[in-house]
């Protein structure tokens, strides 16, 4: 096939090539689907933890390949969700989008392997610049202005990046991407800088506004690229950089609880997924944080399936906005008469994502639950236990329910195209394969632990939750105490910068006007007052302009040296 040494985001670089050159749609679309496919074909029968390539770039050396346990799971991982995002984007004949996913998939592969941190700068900002395209490319007004915010914080994570890794560089004298310790003299500065930069893109507290901004603007195939690729490359980052640092257990506990209130509230269904990714990204962090080999397992384990969940969420909406133009919970409803495998498809993937037992996100969840449990934070085990249930109770039944149950809202579509249908089939067979038998997950992470999520206390502990938080949604929507699905735009830490900073400025302009007017009045008429001086004397008509006779220029050169030889005899 290919070197076992080659870096997987090689050919993916090399597929965006043939895809700019090409004028065969047939051509493109069987080169986005091969190269995934082949590549991860390779990738597993073909590369061994343990391999590293070296470079030198001017006086810096790096490590543009590097495998071990944990880089090769996400690149499996990458290279699933490329194939599955590309098969279910096929019917699209925008070159621009088909480029951008082989450059985004690739940057995402160059990142986890890159074994320095300079060379994984040039890859987050790989990130950031080719992303931003799923979100411009729906071509609007809105998805303009949310592609422009987004794509300001992810330069900004990447400026950050840097500062911080030659802060790093300067004192140990090494780029090597490894544990980042708060502990080395001098190095405490280019270690936050990095941890800042990096949960910028895992969307911290504060810091998550892009997503939920930029995530519901792209198009309905774009967005299953974006909600593989960006976060899951930062969760990477922290599990190599910075596990078991003790905040991330409470900055993750903070991003799985405070999105469940904004997603009820919310109307717009693929924004509510993208509060729901927040809250899943919650339990990756503090599994993170808490930095147990069962908590690590837990956390990268969560992030593979939370991308084919995920996915597959985000492709039963995408389709749902694809066949009706629409996809807000107020103007959807009744829609499983029409479209009843994407119903069922959503449904798997609902399920998964609220860890119902037998579907993948319980296998994964429970570990960092369990692991909470071990290490003695039973307050945060409390407060996942809600976000656990908030999940379920948003992104489990919200989901769904509002699409394609509720009211009757008229609308008759059809389920979508045949790729769209088989990519959320293999997803939705995924999620089940590894809920019912996590064993192979379990075998490509990094540490053995012999856990079994089947025993009696998950399995009861996690049910009870479901049937609470059902039970919850149903007697809400009976006594009509549920929040309505209104027809708004919801703000949260962007309301800042988009509502308050704007309003300040022209508030600002406002009494700064009739100052600026007098100040104006004021020096243009010490203008005008200087030049009608300056006219006076030096001008056309000025005294100074006007023939005077040689003997009156005598006369006053006399007096003058006369004046002269007074001073000096005096």
């Amino acid at each position: 096939m290919w070197a076992a040494d080659l870096p997987p985001f090689v050919p993916f670089f090399a597929a965006a090539l043939l895809i700019a050159l090409s004028r065969s749609y047939a051509l493109r679309a069987a080169i986005g689907l091969a190269v995934p496919l082949l590549g991860g074909l390779h990738l597993w029968l073909d590369v061994d933890a343990g391999i590293t390539t070296y470079a030198t770039l001017f006086e810096f050396q790096l490590m543009p390949f590097r495998t071990d346990k944990l880089s090769l799971l996400f690149g499996y991982l990458f290279h699933i969700a490329a194939f599955i995002g590309m098969l279910y984007a096929l019917h699209i004949r925008d070159r621009i989008q088909q480029i951008c996913a082989m450059l985004y998939a690739g940057s995402a592969l160059g990142a986890v392997f890159a074994g320095d941190l300079l060379t994984l700068f040039m890859f987050w900002e790989g990130l950031a610049l080719t992303s931003v395209a799923f979100i411009w490319a729906r071509r609007s007004k809105r998805s303009l202005g949310a592609g422009q915010r987004y794509l300001i914080l992810q330069v900004l994570s990447g400026v950050l990046l840097l500062a911080g890794t030659m802060v790093i560089y300067q004192k140990t004298g090494s780029l090597e991407f490894t544990k980042i310790g708060f502990d080395q003299p001098g190095t405490q500065i280019g270690a936050w800088l990095i941890l800042l930069a990096f949960g910028i893109k895992a969307a911290f507290p504060g810091l998550h506004s892009w997503l939920t901004d930029g995530y519901p603007e792209a198009t309905p195939t774009g967005t299953v690229f974006l909600s593989a690729f960006t976060t899951k490359v930062a969760v990477y980052a922290l599990a190599r950089g910075f596990p078991g640092t003790e905040m991330l257990i409470y900055v993750g506990a903070t991003m799985a609880c405070f999105p469940i209130f904004y997603a009820v509230i919310e109307n717009d269904l693929r924004k509510v997924l993208a509060y729901s990714m927040i809250n899943q990204i919650g339990f990756m962090v503090c599994g993170i944080g808490i930095g147990t080999e069962l908590a690590l397992n837990g956390a990268v384990a969560h992030a593979f399936n939370d991308v084919i969940f995920k996915g597959l969420l985000f492709m039963s909406m995408g389709a749902v906005l694809q066949m009706t133009g629409k996809i807000n919970g107020s103007d959807l409803g009744h829609l499983y008469k029409t479209m009843p495998k994407t119903t069922i498809l959503c449904i798997v993937g609902a399920a998964s994502i609220s860890a119902f037992p037998l579907f993948s996100g319980f296998v994964s969840k429970s570990m960092v639950m369990a692991a909470l449990l071990d290490t003695g934070h039973n307050y945060v085990w409390l407060a996942m236990l809600f976000a656990a249930a908030g999940v379920f109770h948003h992104a489990g039944i919200k989901i769904p329910y509002f699409a394609f149950f509720a009211h009757d809202s008229g609308i008759r579509a059809q389920d979508p195209p045949w790729n769209m249908l088989l990519a959320m089939t293999i997803s939705a067979s995924l999620c089940i394969f590894i809920g019912s038998n996590p064993s192979m997950l379990y075998g490509l992470l990094p540490f053995d632990t012999g856990y079994s999520p089947y025993d009696a206390s998950h399995v009861l502990t996690q049910t009870q939750i479901l049937f609470f938080s059902a039970g919850a949604f149903v007697w809400l929507q009976m006594k009509g105490l549920y929040p309505p699905e209104l027809k708004s735009v919801n703000l949260d830490i962007e309301w800042f910068y988009r509502r308050l900073v704007p309003s300040l400025i022209n508030r600002a302009a406002a009494i700064c006007k009739p100052l600026v007017f007098t100040w104006r009045f004021l020096v243009s008429g010490l203008i005008d007052l200087a030049a009608d001086n300056f006219h006076r004397h030096h001008g056309v008509e000025s005294t100074l302009a006007r023939t005077w006779p040689i003997g009156s220029m005598v006369l006053w050169v006399a007096i003058l040296l006369a004046g002269y030889l007074l001073l000096s005899y005096f």
